[in-house]
């Protein structure tokens, strides 16, 4: 057994020089030269993130038009009708935030098997994207392009005999992404990580005129416990049935790989997306980091409505400062090499961000 003695036991035995007292001697390295002021800070912060690379998610209901339905999951986050949620938007827009992302509530008695409301050109997201279009003209608007919101199944995709069939639900997602671009939104979103959906969705809105409407992808959309509150939000989780998988591990990608997001992120670039996104966010800061170092195109990361959530409910509770704590994860995105951030805070960012830099806002 080892002993350990005091050096004092040991008087032949040298004691350490005690360390030096005094100022630091001329020339010596101060990096807290540059955190002494907030201008000074401003001057050579390293990330900068405007509110104009903020996209806000819209959830949307068909129950009422002037509807406004707190969701009990995601504090400060509702559900939306048609009138509200363009109310919404355009005081989000004072804010300088100008990018939205729908995600409807389908009714469940219009939900089927084959998710076929989704090719419904009359659908929520569809009079949605026409709303959107007339009243705020200059917004860009990002729809999500999969079944699980159409789908009484509740997957991404088409489900038989107990399996998520790739090749039907691509030809599904194409024409769920034709609707969307001929009411008007700007970009598809494919969420649904089916094998080959960017190449096919991009020949079959070039094929029908839609040239001009983008493909943000879902490149590296991880099988992840953080996305319970949108599901609640949407009543899109995976319905429970013998035949129905349980979970959409099948398709989404292993939380354990990060190769595997450079291989999709590479199929994604030859197929023509415009945009990469990586969700969830936080916990893949290291993804978001690697396809920055390796691709020049837009990075998007989505900080999901898990993350949103644990920091809200811990600022209830009284554990954190929910404002600054929020802000910081956002903030950690871009900082990771993400050009766009999806945030549910995006308001709550957008305020802080004038108030940082003592910029009116555009009411």
């Amino acid at each position: 057994m080892t002993t350990f003695e005091h050096p004092a036991s040991h008087p032949d035995q040298a004691t350490p020089s005690s360390p030096p007292t005094g100022p630091l001697p001329p020339g010596t390295a101060r990096p807290r030269r540059l955190r002494r002021t907030e201008p000074i800070r401003g001057l050579v912060r390293e990330t900068v993130l405007p509110p104009s690379r903020l996209v806000l998610p819209i959830f949307l209901t068909d129950a009422n038009e002037n509807a406004r339905e707190p969701i009990d999951a995601m504090p400060g986050v509702s559900r939306h009708g048609l009138n509200d949620a363009i109310a919404f938007a355009r005081e989000a827009m004072t804010l300088g935030i100008r990018s939205f992302a729908l995600f409807p509530k389908i009714e469940a008695e219009k939900k089927t098997p084959d998710g076929a409301e989704a090719f419904n050109a009359d659908n929520l997201i569809c009079r949605a994207i026409r709303r959107f279009r007339e009243s705020l003209s200059d917004a860009c608007l990002i729809t999500d392009v999969a079944l699980d919101p159409f789908s009484s199944l509740g997957h991404d995709g088409v489900v038989e005999n107990g399996e998520i069939l790739n090749d039907a639900t691509v030809d599904a997602l194409c024409r769920q992404s034709l609707v969307q671009a001929e009411a008007g939104a700007d970009m598809v979103a494919p969420s649904d990580m089916m094998d080959g959906r960017v190449g096919a969705i991009r020949r079959t809105l070039d094929q029908h005129g839609f040239e001009h409407v983008a493909i943000l992808s879902y490149t590296a959309k991880y099988a992840s416990s953080f996305y319970g509150p949108f599901r609640a939000a949407l009543d899109s989780a995976p319905a429970a049935a013998h035949d129905v998988p349980r979970d959409k591990k099948t398709y989404q990608m292993d939380p354990a790989n990060a190769r595997e997001a450079m291989t999709e992120a590479r199929l994604d670039i030859d197929e023509s997306a415009d945009i990469l996104m990586v969700k969830p966010a936080l916990p893949y800061l290291d993804i978001i980091a690697w396809l920055r170092s390796a691709f020049d195109g837009p990075i998007a990361a989505y900080h999901v409505s898990g993350e949103y959530a644990m920091i809200k409910a811990a600022g209830e509770r009284g554990w954190l400062d929910a404002e600054p704590a929020m802000i910081e994860s956002i903030l950690a995105c871009a900082r990771a090499g993400a050009d766009i951030v999806f945030t549910y805070a995006a308001v709550e960012y957008a305020t802080w961000w004038h108030d940082q830099h003592g910029m009116p806002v555009n009411r």
